[in-house]
């Protein structure tokens, strides 16, 4: 593993606690400019959200109706009643988003994919950089005021789905996740910076409880005008 890369997994709670692990729940609420521009604008109704750790499932409830979920894989994404009846699914969601821009409206199950593959990849980090096919290098750190965050850009295989191929990560001086940057392909590619805040301690795992992501200049520096993503999480369990 990456030196680095060892360390920041340390950091976060190690490779034995992630290990003994297989799910996460936590209560989600969010917000951001984003899902207004796709036409969904986000209400501040608390969800509760599932992730499978070692496979890339997840669940939110509810969605669209007080008895519905979303199922989330990367080769198909579904809205259900809480009884398991199907009221929309889509196989190979990925191919809706040909052609995307920013301003293109998305449909439910375009935002169940959205929220799934991205919650996902967040409740995951930075385990998920271990896993089977992903490549990482050391890059140039990020220097945000006084501090200097070394950073890794992690190569995700084909069957993983995430923002893009290619994203960066950064860690302070304690090893512990700062900043993620992406591309968010599924709405036209535009260069994201997602800050993370007030990490906490949850069943043996440090994760952080806030995020704020915000389009990106040519530079790196995030444009703080405008948040395109907002995520709170609370009551974060891992079992």
């Amino acid at each position: 593993m990456n030196e680095l890369l060892s360390e920041v997994v340390e950091a976060h709670g190690g490779t034995g606690r992630w290990q003994e692990l297989t799910q996460a729940r936590a209560t989600l609420v969010s917000g951001g400019d984003l899902f207004a521009i796709k036409g969904l604008p986000q209400d501040v109704t608390p969800r509760t959200m599932t992730v499978r750790l070692h496979e890339e499932y997840a669940s939110v409830q509810p969605f669209g109706a007080h008895d519905q979920k979303t199922g989330f894989t990367a080769g198909r994404v579904s809205i259900e009643k809480l009884d398991g009846h199907v009221v929309a699914e889509r196989v190979d969601p990925r191919a809706s988003f040909a052609g995307h821009t920013l301003e293109t409206p998305w449909d439910p199950l375009d935002r169940a994919y959205f929220n799934g593959y991205a919650l996902w990849t967040y409740l995951t980090t930075p385990f998920l950089l271990a896993m089977p096919g992903f490549t990482v290098t050391d890059i140039e750190p990020w220097r945000e005021g006084d501090e200097v965050w070394p950073g890794l850009r992690a190569t995700f295989p084909p069957r993983i789905a995430s923002h893009s191929t290619h994203q960066d990560f950064y860690f302070g001086p304690d090893r512990l996740l700062r900043r993620h940057d992406y591309h968010v392909d599924v709405a036209g590619g535009f260069a994201a910076a997602q800050y993370v805040y007030d990490l906490a301690e949850a069943d043996g795992i440090v994760l952080p409880t806030r995020r704020r992501a915000y389009r990106r200049d040519t530079d790196g520096r995030p444009l703080l005008e405008q948040v395109m993503v907002s995520i709170d999480l609370s009551d974060v369990h891992f079992s």
